[in-house]
């Protein structure tokens, strides 16, 4: 995977001893890191011909969605920084400068199998780190 040299938490309970600035930075980080070969992976399906319109446009989906959580995101990060629940050095870190990655051929190259596996892998991350944010911020929540 393009993203197993991030540094990420194994656990549910490495998760939750990381401050809420770090945790968010990784989550912003992870969804930056997809915009790249989610376009390049649209794009390699287009060609294959024998795929039904419906898999070209769940692909396409999903890639819509990556994009838009990143935007939610990053508009949550804005709301915490401005209520003061974290700092604001996170300003221009989602961007792909940011994300400490280069995104290298690799991710390109992979199967269409390792590809949806290294997907599915980051996205429950996101999802596990989102939940932790979620409880931290609104412990209400009863998480």
């Amino acid at each position: 995977c393009h993203t197993s040299g991030m540094l990420t938490p194994n656990g549910k309970e490495y998760a939750q001893k990381i401050p809420r600035e770090e945790l968010t930075h990784l989550i912003l980080r992870l969804l930056q890191a997809w915009k790249e070969p989610l376009s390049h992976f649209n794009q390699h399906i287009e060609h294959h011909q024998e795929l039904p319109d419906d898999s070209l446009s769940k692909a396409k989906q999903i890639s819509n969605m990556v994009h838009e959580l990143k935007t939610g995101v990053e508009k949550v990060t804005e709301k915490m920084q401005s209520m003061g629940i974290i700092s604001n050095s996170l300003n221009g870190m989602a961007s792909s400068e940011g994300t400490g990655l280069s995104i290298s051929n690799e991710a390109n190259m992979m199967s269409d199998s390792d590809f949806i596996h290294c997907f599915r892998r980051d996205s429950n991350k996101v999802q596990s780190y989102l939940k932790i944010l979620k409880c931290r911020i609104l412990p209400e929540n009863s998480c």
